[in-house]
């Protein structure tokens, strides 16, 4: 007789050493439990093969044929993966649904003698409690923007307030996106927008709601992500921090923040492509020029002017909003940002004190 086979409602449930995903390596990709290791029973092109034979041939040919390779490549993840683990192991299994593909790894499992937990509903029922924590939770924090002009360091303040101790939202760092037409690194790419959403409640959870969480401002969107709409309504309201530079010196921080740029000529190319359109083709034909000179500092200078700047002053986050906060930053070296940073967490130390007093 095997291990215990446990059945649970919810992946927070269970104190499992390891969450198994067992589904296709798209699916996967497109969304899956934070943390989890993909071990597909079957791949994309055999699941496809599966199903053409489900519906053309029948259900228990496919059934037939389809167990040998889930026989197969299980043999495969336990042999390559799982080898090594102990007696006491215990992992978390889920598909799609939470039927065979699972049933068929925790069989298994189960007969090594590894009490095994599967995730009752699957996929479908971790997203479905992913949209509804979001919606309930997001609501519950309190939001500080970072705000300030393109070059200024926002980025780099946030990060150094939660080096400070203070608590952080990187939206920037969820959606792997620098938030601007500069913002994505070549050969990297943006999660999917529900990965982006499964990452973006995994760090709330890790949150005290009740005290103040700092925000970098962002448009609705980062790059191709979108930011929940409830979490962006929230935004727009939020208290605001606001970083200024003096251009010369946000112009050389821009080309040492950006520097990847430098040596990927064809990604800044699309960049002005894509800025074609709104500036015409004597500016961009202007910024070509630059580049093909690499004449960086003059061509950060006329991005600023010409595409930032104007961009930012009719931002929603910025337009007819009160700055609670203006932090001057010189020249963008660690110690400005230390010494803000410290400002801005003392500052609202005191009144989140004030607050909890009244």
């Amino acid at each position: 007789m095997g291990a215990p086979i446990n059945k649970i409602n919810s992946w927070v449930e269970t104190t499992a050493d390891m969450i198994i995903d067992v589904r296709s390596p798209s699916e996967f990709e497109n969304d899956h439990i934070p943390g989890a290791i993909n071990m597909p029973v079957l791949n994309d092109d055999e699941r496809a093969e599966v199903g053409t034979m489900y519906k053309n041939i029948g259900a228990f040919h496919a059934r037939r044929y389809g167990g040998a390779i889930v026989a197969k490549n299980i043999s495969q993840h336990i042999l390559n993966y799982l080898q090594e683990k102990p007696a006491e192991f215990r992992p978390m299994i889920y598909c799609w649904r939470g039927g065979q593909r699972s049933n068929s790894f925790a069989r298994i499992c189960s007969d090594i003698g590894w009490q095994t937990y599967i995730l009752e509903g699957g996929y479908k029922s971790y997203r479905k409690e992913v949209l509804i924590e979001l919606e309930t939770v997001v609501p519950k924090i309190n939001p500080i923007l970072i705000s300030g002009p393109t070059g200024t360091g926002k980025t780099r303040l946030l990060h150094q307030i939660a080096k400070s101790g203070g608590q952080i939202l990187d939206l920037e760092g969820l959606a792997n996106h620098r938030g601007s037409l500069l913002g994505l690194k070549p050969g990297e790419k943006q999660p999917s927008q529900r990965y982006f959403e499964s990452l973006l409640l995994l760090q709330i959870r890790q949150l005290k709601l009740e005290d103040p969480i700092f925000v970098e401002a962002e448009s609705s969107k980062i790059g191709e992500i979108q930011i929940p709409k409830y979490l962006f309504k929230l935004m727009k309201t939020a208290p605001l921090i606001e970083i200024t530079m003096p251009l010369e010196n946000r112009a050389k921080f821009l080309m040492k923040e950006y520097q990847y740029l430098q040596t990927h000529s064809q990604a800044l190319y699309n960049l002005f492509d894509a800025m074609f359109y709104r500036h015409g083709e004597e500016k961009t034909s202007n910024w070509r020029e630059l580049a093909k000179n690499q004449d960086w500092y003059e061509l950060a200078l006329n991005l600023i002017k010409s595409h930032y700047d104007p961009a930012y002053k009719t931002s929603s986050m910025r337009k007819q909003r009160d700055v609670n906060h203006t932090i001057m930053i010189n020249n963008g070296v660690n110690d400005e940002f230390k010494k803000a940073a410290k400002i801005v967490l003392e500052r609202y130390k005191r009144e989140l004190e004030f607050t909890r007093y009244e």
